[in-house]
């Protein structure tokens, strides 16, 4: 199966694919040999496109090559599960967000992600269940194109504690959300978090560029 990578800078999309995308009239395609996400991540952000492509012969080859030439910063996070069915959300930036946070320096990723989950809600995880994906984003900081390459986990809660959010990392809000009423998350949250619920089967009908 060709593989398809997706790397977001705000709301815009970069989709790495070794195929044509299926609505590829939406899409503006980028040469796969000039590109250099540092160089571009300034005119994408003007241009009034939000889909853009990088036809090429192998996307995983050629998001390391990304990566290799982009400073990267890695995160951990999880989409935590309780015994009633319900998942949680934390509310930061004015989005609703997952809880993750950055990698510190020789801490391994499982840890990480178990950890940010635990600060950034005031809950403690019961168990840490698999992968569901890696997301990659783009952003300046400290006036430097920065690409963040996530680690997403499923989590399982079994306390009936109440949540709390992390203030100091600008977490207004911390709440459980029924399966059936996330579509209130997906009107206002980030692109590569409906990634994270299109892998978990939580949304229907899947977005382009989702849905390629």
């Amino acid at each position: 199966m060709a593989q398809k990578y997706r790397i977001y800078i705000n709301e815009k999309v970069i989709l790495l694919t070794e195929s044509e995308p299926k609505k590829v009239e939406s899409y503006e395609c980028l040469d796969a040999e000039t590109f250099d996400l540092k160089i571009i991540y300034t005119w994408i952000l003007k241009h009034h496109s939000n889909l853009f492509y990088i036809l090429c012969d192998d996307a995983k080859v050629f998001l390391k090559s990304v990566i290799n030439n982009t400073t990267l910063i890695e995160a951990a996070g999880g989409l935590v599960k309780n015994e009633g069915g319900d998942y949680l959300f934390i509310y930061r930036n004015n989005k609703w967000d997952l809880p993750k946070g950055k990698i510190e320096k020789d801490e391994k990723v499982k840890v990480a992600a178990v950890r940010e989950v635990e600060e950034e809600c005031g809950i403690r995880v019961s168990k840490l269940g698999k992968k569901i994906c890696n997301t990659y984003h783009v952003y300046i900081s400290r006036e430097e194109v920065v690409l963040k390459k996530t680690y997403w986990f499923s989590m399982k809660y079994k306390g009936t504690g109440k949540l709390k959010p992390q203030t100091e990392e600008g977490i207004t809000d911390v709440r459980w959300f029924r399966k059936h009423h996330i579509d209130a998350i997906l009107m206002n949250t980030f692109p590569s978090i409906l990634d994270v619920l299109v892998k978990k089967d939580l949304i229907k009908d899947k977005p382009v560029p989702l849905s390629e």
